[in-house]
């Protein structure tokens, strides 16, 4: 029984730790996985930086994206870094700024 509890608390918390590198807070507003460019820059306003990392192939490798990263804060020592595919949304990475 006990050992059922400890694996139903892991499942529950690394479900919730998912859930938070899904979603950003900028202001009252939150920005999403899948979010298009321009919603992401009205509700974050302008990057610290922006940096274009590359280009991945779609689909069947029949069209080109550009992969850009953009920086936001420090925010009380965390970096947020937003990675794009075309002009959409694909990661959300927190990092503590050294």
């Amino acid at each position: 029984m006990r050992a059922l509890a400890t694996t139903l608390f892991l499942a529950f918390t690394s479900a919730s730790s998912l859930a938070q590198a899904e979603t950003l807070r900028c202001g009252s507003q939150l920005v999403s996985l899948d979010d298009r460019r321009f919603e992401v820059l009205q509700k974050c306003g302008e990057p610290a930086f922006r940096d274009l990392v590359g280009y991945s192939l779609g689909p069947n490798e029949r069209r080109e994206y550009q992969i850009e990263e953009w920086v936001y804060g420090p925010d009380n020592g965390m970096l947020s870094i937003l990675t794009f595919e075309g002009t959409r949304l694909r990661a959300i990475e927190r990092r503590r700024s050294r």
